[in-house]
Formats: C-alpha cells, sequence, structure tokens
C-alpha cells in the first residue's frame, strides 16, 4: 500500500511490525506433503476432500481445487457431496497432525524475526520489528517469504501491521492489486494473495482516528469474534469496523459489558487491534533433543565392534543428560551404511534413566538382526523424551556390594525388551461394579487413578475371562439354583451354590432396555469353583429367555 518501513536508527525505540502468515489451504497443503504429490497431480488432480466426523455424521473439512470447482463448499454433509459429486475421494482429516505442522511452520519462520507465535488454527505470527531492512526492506521481505513459501507448495496471505490484530485482519480480508486495496469478498482480489505492508504510521495517534481509518473498510469478522457476536452485529446494522465508530465507545461498552471474552467482545477487539491494549502472545521455541554421534573412519560389520561404538554413545548421552539434569525415557538409535540405507531402533523405558550400562543392555537385545551390509559408517543417539532426573548422591557402601539387585524400573524395561511392547502392564482399579470395566490396565510404573471412592465387593475370582462364554445351565425351577451346566463340551456337576449377586446395568451409560445381571459362585463335584451369570429375568420383558455365561474363574 505504501512505502516500507525504514530501519530504525539512533537511540529511538523502533516501532513495532508484526506478521501474519495465513495458511489458506492448511490442511490440504499438508496432505499434499504426505501424499508426496505437487498441486493439480497425482490425486490432487481429483475431487478431495479431508473428512471429520460429527454428530450428524460425515462433514467435508477441507477441499482441494477440484473440488470447490464443483460447487462443493466446507461444512457440507458427506451425503450431500455425493449427490454433487458421485465420484468424490475423501481421506480422514488429521487436526492434531495439522497443529503439528503448524507449530514446526512457526519454529522454521523464525528466520524472519526473533520470536513467533502459533495462531490457530491455521496461521503464524512472527516479530520482524527493526529487522525488514534485513532484506531489503517489508515489501522485499513479504516476497521473500511468499516465494519460499510458495517453493515448498504452501498456499499463504501475508501481511504486516503495528499489532498483531491488524495484520491478522489484513491478511484474511484485505488484498493487494494494481487498482489498491479490495476486500477479499472480491474473486479477482482473491487471485492473487495478498502481500501488504502498513506503514508504522497507521498504527494510530492518541485518538486512533489514523489507525481505525486504514481498517474502516474491513468487515467486522476482522475482529476475531464468535459467531454470535457476529450475527448481534449484523443485525445491528454494523458490518464494517469503521461502523462501530459511529454509535461510540460508550453504547459498545454497555452493550457488551459483561463479556469478558475476547471473541465476545468486540470494543477489546477494537482497542487489541488499534493497539490501545496489549494482546498477549506466547511464542514457540524449539526444544533441543539431546543427540550424540559417531563417524567412523572405516565402516564396521560386526556386532562386537558396533556394541563398543554404542557404548561410548550411552557414556556421552549419559554425559549430556546429566549438564542437563534430565534423564531419557525413550531412546532411538539410527545406523546408517556404506550404502545409503539406514536402520532404526527404539526404546521406552518405565522411568528417566541415565545408567550407559543400562541403554547398552538394552539395545544389545535388539542388535542381532541389524543388517550391516557392506558397513556402518554412521551411528546416531538420541533421546526425543525426557524427563528431569535430578543428582542424587552414591551409596559409598553399596558400591562394594555391585551387581547384588537390579532396580524394578531396570528389570520392567529389560522385561519390555524380551516380551514386547505391551507385554508388561498392571492392574488399575476402575470405580464401576461392572466386573469388566473394574479394573484397567496401564504402564507399570504410571501413577494409578486418584480414589474415586471406597466400594466393598463380593470375592472376585482370580482370573476373569477376556469375553464371557455362554454355557448351557440346567436348573430344578425358573429362579432357583442351577444344578449342572455344560461348558466348552463337557458336563460339570454343581456340588456347591453360593448367590446370587445382582449387578444392575450402569444407568447412566445403558439403555434402559438392558437386562440385570444375576452372578453365582459354584464349585463342581471336583472342587473347580467358577464364576457364572445369568443376563437377564423370566418374564421382565426385557428380551426372551435369559442366557447363562461364565465370566470367571478362582483359584
Amino acid at each position: 500500500m505504501t512505502a516500507p518501513a525504514s530501519p530504525p536508527s539512533g537511540s529511538a525505540r523502533p516501532p513495532r511490525r508484526i506478521m501474519a502468515i495465513w495458511c489458506s489451504g492448511l490442511a490440504i497443503d499438508r496432505w499434499r506433503h504426505s501424499e508426496n504429490c505437487r498441486p493439480g497431480e497425482g490425486r490432487d488432480a481429483h475431487p478431495l476432500a479431508l473428512i471429520e466426523e460429527t454428530a450428524h455424521g460425515p462433514r467435508l473439512a477441507a477441499l482441494n481445487a477440484a473440488a470447490l470447482a464443483l460447487g462443493l463448499r466446507e461444512g457440507m454433509l458427506l451425503a450431500d457431496a455425493r449427490g454433487i459429486c458421485p465420484h468424490l475421494f475423501t481421506e480422514p482429516a488429521d487436526p492434531q497432525g495439522d497443529r503439528a505442522f503448524l507449530g514446526r511452520l512457526a519454529l522454521w519462520a523464525q528466520r524472519w524475526g526473533p520470536w513467533s507465535a502459533v495462531d490457530p488454527p491455521d496461521g503464524v505470527l512472527v516479530d520482524v520489528t527493526a529487522v525488514a531492512h534485513l532484506f531489503g526492506g517489508e515489501q522485499a521481505m513479504l516476497e521473500d517469504v511468499q516465494a519460499r513459501l510458495a517453493a515448498r507448495h504452501l498456499a499463504a496471505r501475508l501481511a504486516i501491521a503495528p499489532t498483531a490484530g491488524a495484520a491478522w485482519a489484513l491478511a484474511h480480508y484485505l488484498a493487494s492489486s494494481s487498482r489498491g486495496a479490495q476486500p477479499c469478498g472480491d474473486p479477482e482480489a482473491n487471485a492473487q494473495p495478498p502481500r501488504i505492508a502498513v506503514p508504522p504510521a497507521a498504527a494510530r495517534n492518541d485518538e486512533g482516528d489514523e489507525g481505525l481509518a486504514a481498517l474502516a473498510p474491513l468487515p467486522v469478522a476482522a475482529l476475531r469474534l464468535g459467531e454470535d457476536v457476529l450475527l448481534v452485529l449484523r443485525r445491528l446494522g454494523l458490518k464494517r469496523i469503521g461502523d462501530l465508530a459511529m454509535i461510540g465507545r460508550d453504547a459498545l461498552r454497555r452493550r457488551f459489558r459483561k463479556q469478558r471474552d475476547p471473541f465476545a467482545n468486540p470494543l477489546l477487539r477494537l482497542d487489541q487491534l488499534l493497539g490501545r491494549i496489549a494482546e498477549p502472545l506466547l511464542p514457540v521455541a524449539a526444544v533441543e533433543v539431546p543427540l550424540v554421534q559417531r563417524s567412523l573412519l572405516e565402516p564396521i560389520r560386526h556386532l562386537p565392534l558396533l556394541e563398543q561404538v554404542l557404548a561410548d554413545l550411552a557414556a556421552d548421552m549419559a554425559q549430556l543428560l546429566e549438564r542437563r539434569g534430565e534423564g531419557a525415557r525413550r531412546l532411538e538409535l539410527g545406523l546408517w551404511r556404506v550404502d545409503g540405507d539406514a536402520a532404526f531402533r527404539q526404546l521406552e523405558m518405565a522411568a528417566a534413566t541415565r545408567d550407559p550400562a543400562h541403554m547398552v543392555r538394552l539395545f544389545s537385545a535388539r542388535l542381532a538382526d541389524v543388517d550391516a551390509g557392506f558397513g556402518i559408517e554412521l551411528v546416531r543417539l538420541r533421546a526425543p523424551w525426557c524427563e528431569a532426573l535430578a543428582l542424587a548422591q552414591s551409596d559409598l557402601e553399596a558400591e562394594k556390594h555391585d551387581g547384588d539387585g537390579t532396580s524394578l524400573a531396570a528389570f520392567i524395561d529389560r522385561l519390555t525388551v524380551r516380551l514386547g511392547e505391551g507385554a508388561v502392564r498392571r492392574p488399575d482399579p476402575h470405580a464401576s461394579h461392572l466386573p469388566e470395566r473394574a479394573q484397567r490396565w496401564v504402564a507399570p510404573l504410571a501413577p494409578l487413578a486418584a480414589d474415586q471412592g471406597e466400594f466393598a465387593f463380593h470375592a472376585r475370582p482370580l482370573k476373569l475371562l477376556d469375553r464371557p462364554e455362554a454355557i448351557a445351565v440346567l436348573y430344578a425351577t425358573p429362579d432357583g439354583f442351577p444344578r449342572r451346566f455344560r461348558w466348552r463340551g463337557a458336563v460339570h456337576e454343581i456340588a456347591r451354590v453360593e448367590g446370587p449377586e445382582r449387578i444392575a446395568p450402569e444407568w447412566w451409560r445403558e439403555r434402559s432396555g438392558t437386562r440385570l445381571r444375576d452372578y453365582y459362585r459354584i464349585e463342581d463335584g471336583q472342587g473347580r469353583r467358577y464364576w457364572i451369570y445369568r443376563h437377564g429375568l423370566f418374564g421382565d420383558g426385557r428380551g426372551g429367555e435369559p442366557e447363562w455365561f461364565l465370566q470367571g474363574l478362582f483359584a
């Protein structure tokens, strides 16, 4: 719109400048990255939609250009979209993956400023105060940003303004063309991605008149308000930001005085837009992952040499973790061969550790099947998951008896490596009177859930079947004790019976027609004890004849 800001001079404090990067097609662009295809090529050449599950069925969360050209819109039900385009390709949306991608993009954008912040769901804010002259001015910097994003096939709209709110509004609702500023609703303006730099003079004066004049043509949606507030403003005839100044601040304050949420208070958003009120931003910071590696002069092919290199790396990793006051919960070992191929091994410990001997012992069990090929020339060890681990004074007396015992965490790690992931778990009691929901399996050293109350149960069997098995039961009377039952092809005579213990369904989770259970502890003629239950009662009006199941075995 105007000339870029000049570099700071003297001791005067430079005006603040914020750059907004709006990735208008973040979900589709990230999907292309995962498919390794360019826009309009491969599967992206056909109509495609990313769908999300909702209470009313699957809806379209994101669309590519081919789908938009057919008249499909985000938020449509998938069934309605199929009526317009029967051959629509669909893929599941991944909002969590999109947020992770946006976080990596924010870190990458710090090449243009000292810090950056994620602006969910699809934007990044970068502080470019006093750095634009390093790129030849703000317009040149915007062109550089646009070129680098285009090289990565990311569609983006950019703007630089004195405040984060103004930069966001300009990137979303203003476009730059040869004819001047046009609202984003103009198709011609949308055809050209905007690269806008508002000069510092347009920030505001003492009354904020200049800033309001520069942003007055923008719609009220540029204030980042909720849909319900926008609907109220439109019904009042307030469609542009300039319209808010015509009714006065007192009227807005009286109308929205009870709204403390920024998304529901247009006066607060307007002050943030003009810089009258500071807007807190949370910068992203790169997390340095502990990493050690060895570049070998001669490739190695034998396991003893590889274990020796691994021992050196484990010692280096232990020293690095000790300086950081941390311990590793997850370790990743990368082995690069001479031919360029690589093999990776991963470990996840039950508790944070930085014991080199323990690391080597665990990895040694997973190196026997490594194919060294013509030799391994690079070995890298990294710890992507770390936890705080304070230094502890070693026991001098215990050092004399080294090897007499093993810690519980080390023992669990060795069992996990030998038996496989997920093979070592412990039960966590859960507040539910249904036997199959009375406990959950968690990691061995994971903290147990908070106490959910005292529940006094009758004796429960030592072993519960993964799924209750149907049995055939004979009894003297419909409501009497069982006398004989058949299970897995064998008939068992019942010698003793204890019960019933009636368990009702969880009414807040089950349907009203769910049947009751009557549990019995029984013993056959050979002294074997079982836990069976009758599902339903005679004449309860909730189904046919009651069914019998065997759910547990006593010791």
